[in-house]
């Protein structure tokens, strides 16, 4: 390897903010689901449900955000093993 980069299995500082925003904005967008939905449904003084609907939605597309994001993040580190496999003449053949 020409560069003189430590080994780390870290994902890059710039692909974990990304994440960390993915996952922040698919919360946000779960909460506004949920509250809608609830809203929707609810004729009166629906604070409480309301409330409950905004906090279900936002931890469940939360949750599938961060799955989705740690699934992503391995398959960079995976690729970047590869690509050095190659420059350093050990690709599988």
């Amino acid at each position: 390897m020409s560069e003189s980069r430590p080994l780390s299995a870290i994902p890059p500082v710039a692909a974990r903010a990304i994440a960390f925003v993915a996952i922040l904005l698919g919360g946000l967008a779960g909460g506004l689901i949920g509250f809608a939905l609830v809203d929707l449904q609810c004729d009166g003084d629906c604070a409480v449900p309301k409330g409950i609907g905004l906090l279900v939605g936002a931890v469940l597309c939360a949750g599938g955000m961060a799955i989705v994001s740690v699934l992503a993040l391995r398959a960079m580190g995976e690729w970047r093993e590869i690509s050095d496999r190659e420059r350093a003449g050990h690709a599988p053949r």
